[in-house]
């Protein structure tokens, strides 16, 4: 009666450390089929094939500005989580509104890791797009216990070269994750009369400040001037508003959709 796509989803949902009762009442789908197709469906097709950082020598992601993409996502609102047999799942946590942004991190999911499945899942407010595999940590060795902002985060020498290769992807991962564009106003006193001036603007706001640096090390290399602003006593966000660079992130960025 199911399809294997909606098989997959139920047993992501499990996998997340859902119940199965949870899970059937936000499918439809009962515990026992469910329980089921824990023990039916093939474990090779749930985790794909090995990834090019388990072959030797090992080598890069097959689609570099697709992974650096996805790098800058993972950085900002991703995390790996393991599972049973091996498994691990990544999610990347994004907001509802902006149905583009979804449907690139789900692209960029599938481009890195081919032969696994991608779903969505709904939560309050957001969406969680969620792949499984064996080698989610041999492509992101930033998975670790704990937060992010609460460990060393850096990039492997072969992270570096596709960040090098494609950082406007990199950028834009890292905007769609946890930046925005916005549009500032302020005023001036021109011939005795206040006027008001709109202007655009893009902020990245992280707690972690390797996270930060990565972006403003990135920065740095395209030409894109930038400042950092503190909340309180804390350098959390990063502003970009020089009209140059706001255009220079315009042409390769742009704002969400």
């Amino acid at each position: 009666m199911y399809d294997i796509g909606t098989r997959k989803r139920a047993l992501v949902l499990v996998g997340q450390g859902r119940s199965l009762n949870s899970v059937s009442k936000e499918t439809g789908i009962s515990r026992a089929a469910i329980r089921s197709w824990q023990h039916r469906i093939e474990p090779r097709t749930r985790i794909g094939l090995p990834c090019p950082r388990c072959e030797d020598p090992p080598r890069p992601p097959e689609d570099q500005a697709a992974y650096a993409y996805l790098l800058g996502l993972y950085l900002g609102d991703g995390c790996i989580s393991a599972h049973q047999r091996g498994v691990y799942f990544m999610r990347v946590v994004l907001d509802k509104a902006w149905p583009g942004v979804v449907d690139a991190c789900e692209k960029a999911l599938r481009a890195v890791r081919p032969d696994n499945s991608v779903c969505r899942v709904n939560r309050k407010g957001c969406l969680a797009v969620t792949s499984s595999s064996k080698h989610w940590p041999c492509l992101f060795p930033q998975h670790g216990p704990g937060k992010k902002h609460d460990r060393r985060i850096a990039l492997e020498p072969w992270q570096q070269d596709i960040v090098d290769a494609h950082p406007w992807a990199f950028i834009r991962g890292l905007i769609h994750s946890d930046g925005c564009r916005i549009t500032n106003w302020t005023t001036r006193l021109v011939a005795g009369e206040r006027k008001r001036y709109e202007y655009p603007r893009y902020f990245f706001s992280n707690k972690s400040d390797d996270i930060r640096r990565l972006f403003s090390d990135t920065l740095d290399k395209v030409g894109v001037q930038w400042t950092t602003l503190a909340r309180g006593s804390d350098p959390f966000n990063i502003s970009v508003a020089r009209k140059a660079s706001v255009a220079l992130m315009d042409t390769h960025v742009g704002p969400k959709h």
